[in-house]
């Protein structure tokens, strides 16, 4: 149920961000929304732990209390969605805008570029296996919860500046400095041999999600034009596929050969998709509709 509400709400509450900043900020806000989720990765589960370790409260109390700001988190959402439908009329007028009868379903190619993001969720290294690296390394399990905190540290506020440098640089290219970064600290994680560079890589990789989570945004909410809600649905749909089976075949290199190859495998495919970028970067930037 948790999934089925995260599928159901994430792609209007991107579509609703684009809708609401202005084009030449919208890297920074969803640097902000990325930035703020992943503090709230950190802040969230510390304040839960401090409950419960200090003996404050019980374990169903601490759960309990959580319904207090997803109550307030809807008349948050009430509230923007009311005050977005005098964005909402404004954004019909463009031209491409023009509403589709019920029926029609109108099929588009998925641009190269959604093409390329994919294909950076089906090689990337899930953080389950990058825990899992962690722990052969030497660190302790009951150290893991600090590490997966001090690496949304990292990716709460290298998001700001992935989403700053969007705006300025460009949303491919800030992209492509994440997967470039990727790749080298992959191949960091396949060669590490302590704790210590455990630690060191494990928390670099944390500056990958700034470089690459608000230029994917930005880039969607470009490609979809005025159909953005079709547009982010499109986008988290193919990239959750991708990361499920990129995910899978991962895990069982990891199984099979250890966690060195799997790592370079990652890596190499991320060097590939460095080298791969320019030549679908000039495919042209398309825009779909309709997409069903």
């Amino acid at each position: 149920m948790d999934r089925l509400g995260k599928g159901l709400r994430t792609p209007p509450r991107d579509a609703l961000i684009a809708d609401a900043t202005p084009a030449d900020l919208v890297g920074r806000a969803f640097g902000l929304q990325r930035g703020m989720d992943h503090a709230g990765a950190v802040l969230g589960p510390i304040l839960a732990w401090w409950l419960l370790a200090s003996g404050s409260a019980g374990l169903r109390t601490v759960i309990g209390a959580s319904a207090v700001p997803g109550v307030v988190v809807l008349v948050l959402a009430y509230w923007a969605v009311e005050g977005g439908r005098g964005r909402q009329r404004a954004v019909e007028l463009l031209p491409d805008a023009t509403p589709l009868p019920p029926s029609t379903v109108i099929y588009r190619p998925l641009p190269p570029a959604l093409l390329a993001i994919a294909f950076f969720y089906l090689l990337r290294m899930p953080d389950t296996l990058i825990i899992l690296r962690s722990q052969q390394l030497g660190v302790p399990v009951a150290v893991v919860p600090l590490l997966w905190a001090a690496v949304h540290i990292v990716r709460s506020t290298s998001s700001f500046a992935g989403g700053a440098a969007s705006d300025r640089l460009g949303p491919g290219q800030t992209m492509w400095l994440g997967w470039l970064a990727y790749a080298i600290l992959a191949v960091g994680m396949a060669r590490a041999g302590t704790a210590a560079a455990a630690w060191g890589w494990f928390l670099g990789l944390g500056l990958v999600a700034g470089l690459t989570e608000s230029p994917e945004r930005s880039l969607v909410a470009r490609l979809a034009g005025a159909h953005r809600g079709s547009g982010f649905g499109v986008y988290h749909g193919v990239t959750g596929f991708a990361a499920l089976v990129g995910g899978v075949a991962l895990g069982a290199v990891f199984q099979r050969y250890g966690a060195g190859p799997a790592f370079l495998a990652s890596a190499a495919g991320g060097l590939g998709l460095v080298l791969g970028w320019p030549v679908l970067a000039r495919a042209g930037v398309w825009r779909w509709r309709g997409v069903r």
